[in-house]
């Protein structure tokens, strides 16, 4: 599952078995993404907090299945399969558009956005996000106003670039840590927007 140890929701104790049960899912189901935070659980409630306030807030205005397919297009060239998976179901589900969401798979995986079904506003997202996990010292300021001339307001750009980073964050604690999707349910997610503090996956 993972290369370090981790402690299991059956051996959780004290503020652990807390945390784990305010973000599991059915049947006592915490994602390994969690579970390997479970020797510092300080580390795993910042990184809940960060997840459930930039991905997951009603004060949000871009759709929430676009900032999906900015994390599943991030965590795609990051290499990050666990994220894909994770996000690319929640995704789906949100689009509930079975052909569209396997459209913008396909173009993630073929690092070819022209072919995804999306608005070329929303591909002009899609490139600042390629730029800021690949090349990031290359933004300019040139690239922000080319997101405002496209429509994006000043906040929305924030949006884009917070989950652009926190994708990334996650990536790395995946891949640097050896987290795998056994015994996960793909697709789960703190979809209760109108409270930050519930962070229970459904």
């Amino acid at each position: 599952m993972v290369w370090i140890d981790v402690v299991s929701y059956e051996n959780a104790k004290g503020r652990l078995k807390k945390l784990y049960d305010r973000v599991k899912g059915p049947d006592n189901n915490v994602d390994n993404i969690m579970m390997v935070h479970s020797l510092r659980p300080h580390t795993m409630e910042g990184h809940m907090a960060l997840y459930k306030y930039v991905l997951h807030h009603t004060n949000n205005t871009v759709p929430k299945w676009f900032l999906e397919t900015l994390g599943v297009w991030v965590s795609s060239l990051n290499n990050c399969t666990y994220c894909v998976e994770h996000h690319y179901a929640g995704l789906a589900r949100l689009l509930n558009n079975p052909e569209k969401s396997e459209a913008i798979r396909s173009a993630i995986e073929a690092r070819d956005l022209e072919k995804a079904p999306l608005s070329e506003k929303e591909k002009l997202a899609m490139h600042y996000a390629r730029i800021l996990t690949d090349e990031p010292s290359s933004l300019a300021q040139s690239h922000i106003e080319t997101l405002k001339q496209a429509g994006y307001s000043d906040g929305e750009i924030l949006e884009i670039n917070q989950v652009t980073a926190y994708f990334s964050y996650a990536n790395r604690t995946v891949l640097g840590l050896g987290c795998s999707t056994d015994g996960d349910i793909l697709g789960l997610s703190p979809n209760n927007n109108q409270d930050p503090e519930d962070w229970s996956h459904t």
